[in-house]
């Protein structure tokens, strides 16, 4: 059962609601307006294990780090003394 978004025509409020069925269209919950409609909602999607895909550009891998101290990635912190 998906949750789909909608918008009241009579007073403007937006909405999620789950349903049964893909051409319904639940009334209004602030109002009680039956005169609501169906919004585009965005798509997220999830590549393998990671974080959702925002469908931007791919994310550069981090940096490695430039010394050999665990407290920083850069090597210039009071922790490791560089």
């Amino acid at each position: 059962m998906p949750i789909f978004e909608y918008n009241c025509k009579a007073c403007g409020e937006e909405f999620e609601e789950l349903v049964f069925d893909r051409d319904e269209c639940p009334p209004c919950p602030k109002c009680g307006s039956e005169d609501t409609g169906k919004l585009m909602s965005a798509v997220r999607s999830r590549i393998g294990g990671g974080a959702p895909d925002m469908g931007g550009e791919a994310a550069a891998p981090a940096p490695a780090a430039s010394s050999g101290c665990a407290g920083c990635s850069g090597g210039d912190c009071s922790s490791c003394g560089s």
